[in-house]
């Protein structure tokens, strides 16, 4: 047939004597044949073949009920057919509908005829609306009483589509409704292994999707979902709960008019009585859903006003709780009326004009802390909901005529000695900013004087550190105010405080003050207020004694990177915090690198590791989101500072000596640490920088005897590799490279060195899928059998794998790939178990290290996979002696007992044996690594542990006297879960 070298027709008369024969088994098979020819030739027929066929296969269903499947299949064929002359469509269904007992027949015999439906729904839709109702009718005898869930997901779906096509469906809306609400709530589990995928949630879903698509089932539908809002069911509450508040996005006023007070009344019993947060959360959805479907009715102006009717009701069972002694159903309470006050600006506008002025009266009377912490938190709830209405005009807004009240019983709350009320006091203040015209001018003024006392002078540091937070919320809304009142005060303490020496207490004042700066620096105008203070105590911490110690640079930077974070979403405040910072920062640590190398005693601090490396992330943050064009600008600066000692453009540049970095000498050793300021300014631009740079910073790495200034110069080096265009300028800035790393790693002064370079650029490289990172890898694999190299090159198995804080990362617009990790791992961890097979029982432990540092940053699904292979090598990492390599291996099993449990429960001998003797490790992290891997133990099988479990919780008694409390913490929740093992309903 496909050929054309036979029709169909030919076909049936060639299958005469089967089609015609008496036996019924016979007349299928012919039946089958052809059907099996049809469902792979339907395309290929012409439209008088289809007529013939089609009057053939109606004349077949009258036929024997063992020719009937065969039939349908056949008439499945037929209905997917393009040339379906007009009004079959309509004959084919009347067959059906009048000859076929449809829910007699097998679950895909009656598939078949759901999908004949569907069909002609597809193709035929005008010709079966010609049908009217009857095409209802006939659908409803087909659906009544289905059962399997494959063929109800069809079936919801003709429904709805009967529904929201505009089939007719005359008297039999009723009909309809229930022959498919008897489905509701739908209580099915799926069989395990189901190969057929159908879940609970699809069926939910796919029957609710029917019951709301029309207001026509309303009356039927609401006393169903009322029925079942009283089952002993959770799963039946929610159900009917959810249908509710879908059914509220297609019902009017119209439909839910009769229902209202039965709803309602639903609704506050749970809300009330249930135990159940998911219930009430569904509940209070569904109160909001009606109160915003009652508000979005437009009214005519003989009907009634449900709104206004509803909200009464919802007022009068509600508020009068506000008022109980006890406060037992405050919450509950509370939280029904603001379900209904957030649904629309009318319901906030008549429950606000209720609820607020009653719980500012309960705030007076209840004097007690605790109580006036729960009141307060309420009407915090319904100040939130005018924030979501915006700007409301004064004579609309209920809250504006109780503005004194309102700001009187929130002032009190921050006066207050309770930490929790006054923590609940700033967040309705924060609120209370927000919403625009609230606050006078004098409540503003006292707003700041608020925050500003309990910033500087409340003992409890969350309030503090709320008040904090709260400034930086409301700083962009009153510029002018926090610049001209709170950042002076805070400059006036931070001044005052930096004469006191020694004193706990000022530097704790001190330490807030910057913290305060940095959290209000959420403007421009107060933005061009704070740096500069900053910078000041940053200046004059340099030209204070040896006594400060780097913790002061520390925290001022700490504030300046938070102010510089803040900055990065608005470019005219990048920049200038750039060009005000980044000049002045490398000032002061020049000017103190100069006075190092000319022994003045001044400036040591700024020089320390711990301070220079908090200088990196505000230079990094200042720089990473510059425009192309400044990003130019400020390298054609910073740069030739570096190489050629050109310091014009910083301030106060009179220098006693030269800068120059990257020259030899003793003499220049302060000087070179700052090429940590230099890598955290050229690492975080995308721009790409000279190869005379990138030339002395390779010699900078090789030949520096100070770790930190070899280890920063290598950084920077790699960090610019990294983003440096692919050609012949990197392969020879490369070949350099490898030209300086490979002498240095054989022998010599340098070999330390030597191995960072080589581990940084091999990251580097890496990331970007660059064909020598391979070479490089190799060589550093090579390098685990070296008896002085070997344990620092297996812990930078761990630099390569890690995310890096301060360069080769996403933020500073570093190549990164992705999967890197996953293509690392595939192509070295072989090399690395080979290796520790070959290798001296000395050099063992370098490799296991190199590969549980692998394996600790892989990815979980990837590393599961490939666990078979892996798993005994892991537990051999645990008998080695190496602290490091326990306690990577330890947490890398951890979350593989939880993810893999089958495969792990194949060696739960050995891995009982090694967590017990773990756990009495002299090394405290070990101890509570292995005590979480025991804890986790308790995921594989229960019959595969039952063995086990007198011994583990003899063993796990021993640590709960562990000097140690986290210790003990881990072994009580371990040997916890080992006494339920096996225990009913565990």
């Amino acid at each position: 047939v496909k050929d054309g070298s036979w029709t169909v027709l030919q076909l049936v008369e060639a299958l005469g004597s089967c089609l015609e024969n008496t036996d019924p088994r016979t007349r299928g098979r012919g039946i089958q044949l052809l059907s099996q020819v049809l469902l792979q030739c339907y395309s290929l027929l012409q439209e008088k073949e289809v007529l013939h066929l089609v009057l053939f296969y109606e004349n077949r269903l009258q036929d024997h009920h063992l020719v009937i499947p065969s039939v349908l299949q056949g008439l499945r064929a037929l209905s997917m057919c393009e040339v379906l002359a007009p009004g079959l469509a309509v004959s084919v269904l009347k067959a059906i509908f009048q000859e076929v007992h449809v829910q007699s027949l097998l679950q895909l015999d009656r598939h078949t005829v759901y999908s004949i439906i569907t069909n002609f729904m597809g193709t035929r839709e005008e010709e079966l609306k010609g049908l009217g109702a009857d095409f209802t009718f006939g659908f409803i005898q087909v659906m009544d009483g289905e059962k399997d869930p494959r063929n109800l997901l069809v079936a919801f779906q003709i429904v709805r589509d009967l529904i929201v096509k505009n089939y007719a469906l005359g008297p039999f809306v009723e009909e309809l409704f229930e022959v498919t609400s008897c489905y509701f709530p739908i209580d099915f589990t799926p069989p395990p292994n189901d190969p057929h995928g159908i879940q609970r949630e699809d069926l939910i879903l796919s029957l609710r999707a029917v019951l709301v698509s029309t207001p026509l089932f309303a009356e039927f539908l609401l006393p169903l979902l009322i029925e079942k809002m009283d089952s002993d069911l959770q799963s039946a509450k929610l159900d009917s709960l959810q249908t509710l508040t879908a059914c509220c996005a297609i019902y009017g006023q119209k439909e839910l008019q009769e229902f209202l007070p039965s709803l309602w009344s639903s609704l506050r019993r749970e809300v009330f009585q249930t135990a159940s947060e998911k219930v009430e959360a569904e509940c209070l959805t569904a109160l909001h859903a009606l109160s915003a479907c009652l508000s979005c009715s437009v009214l005519s102006s003989d009907t009634e006003d449900l709104l206004d009717s509803f909200l009464s009701s919802v007022l009068q069972d509600c508020r009068h709780h506000l008022c109980e002694p006890d406060m037992k159903l405050v919450w509950p309470s509370a939280k029904l009326l603001q379900a209904a006050a957030g649904a629309s600006l009318r319901t906030c506008h008549r429950i606000t004009c209720s609820v607020v002025p009653l719980l500012l009266e309960q705030y007076t009377k209840h004097p007690q802390s605790s109580q006036r912490r729960t009141i307060l938190e309420m009407l915090l709830g319904f100040l939130e909901l005018q924030q979501k209405w915006g700007h409301v005009e004064e004579d609309e807004s209920a809250l504006l005529s109780l503005r004194a009240p309102v700001c009187s019983v929130v002032f009190s709350a921050m006066t207050d000695p309770s930490v929790q009320l006054q923590l609940v006091g700033i967040r309705a203040l924060t609120v209370l900013g927000s919403l625009q015209g609230f606050l006078s001018p004098p409540d503003l003024e006292l707003v700041v004087d608020h925050l500003l006392r309990l910033i500087l002078h409340e003992e409890d540091s969350q309030s503090s550190e709320a008040a904090m937070e709260a400034a930086g919320s409301l700083a962009p809304l009153y510029p002018q105010v926090f610049s001209g009142k709170m950042v002076p005060r805070l400059g006036e303490e931070l001044r005052s405080e930096r004469e006191e020496e020694g004193s706990r207490a000022p530097r704790c004042l001190q330490q807030r003050c910057l913290q305060a700066l940095a959290a209000v620096s959420t403007h421009t105008s107060i933005v061009r207020e704070t740096v500069p203070a900053l910078l000041q105590h940053l200046r004059q911490v340099q030209k204070g004694s040896e006594a400060r110690n780097a913790q002061d640079v520390v925290s001022v930077c700490q504030s300046l990177h938070r102010v510089a974070l803040q900055c990065q979403q608005d470019a005219e405040s990048c920049w200038y915090y750039h060009q005000t910072v980044v000049p002045c920062l490398l000032a002061l640590a020049v000017q103190a690198a100069m006075q190092e190398s000319t022994h003045l005693p001044l400036g040591k601090a700024l020089l320390e590791e711990e301070a220079l490396a908090a200088m990196v992330p505000v230079i990094s943050a200042a720089s990473t989101h510059l425009s192309p064009e400044l990003a130019a600008q400020s390298v054609s600066h910073v740069v030739p500072l570096f190489l050629d000692g050109e310091v014009s453009f910083l301030p106060q540049n009179s220098f006693p000596c030269s800068f120059r970095p990257f020259e030899g000498g003793e003499r220049l050793e302060a000087q070179r640490r700052l090429v940590a300021l230099l890598m955290a300014f050229v690492c975080s631009l995308p721009r790409n920088v000279s190869q005379r740079l990138l030339r002395e910073l390779l010699a900078l790495s090789c030949s520096c005897n100070c770790p930190f200034t070899a280890t920063t110069a290598a950084k920077c080096f790699a960090g610019l590799v990294n983003k440096h265009p692919a050609g012949q300028q990197l392969d020879e800035i490369l070949q350099l490279a490898v030209n300086r790393m490979e002498p240095g790693l054989v022998e010599g002064p340098h070999r330390t060195q030597a191995l960072t370079l080589l581990l940084w650029v091999t990251k580097a490289l890496v990331l970007r899928y660059h064909p020598l990172s391979s070479h490089l890898t190799d060589k550093l694999l090579g390098l685990l059998g070296d008896a002085e190299l070997g344990p620092a090159a297996a812990d930078g198995f761990s630099l390569l794998m890690a995310d890096s804080p301060d360069v080769l990362h996403k933020g500073c617009h570093a190549d990164v790939r992705l999967m890197f990790r996953q293509r690392f791992f595939t192509d070295n961890v072989p090399k690395l178990v080979q290796g520790f097979h070959g290798a001296g029982p000395d050099v063992k432990a370098n490799y296991l290290k190199g590969l549980s540092h692998v394996l600790n940053h892989l990815p979980k699904p990837v590393l599961v996979t490939e666990l078979p292979t892996l798993l005994s090598l892991l537990l051999e990492a645990l008998s080695c002696s190496d602290r490091v390599v326990q306690l990577s291996t330890l947490s890398c099993l951890q979350p593989l007992l939880l993810e893999a449990p089958q495969i792990m429960s194949l060696h739960v001998d050995t891995l009982v044996s090694k967590f017990l003797s773990l756990a009495s490790s002299p090394t405290m992290a070990v101890r509570i690594a292995a005590l979480r891997c025991a804890h986790a133990l308790t995921s594989l099988p229960t019959a595969v542990l039952l063995p086990y479990k007198a011994r583990v919780i003899r063993a796990l008694a021993k640590p709960l006297d562990d000097k140690k409390r986290l210790v003990r913490k881990e072994a009580v929740a371990a040997r916890g879960e080992w006494f339920l093992l096996g225990s009913p309903g565990r």
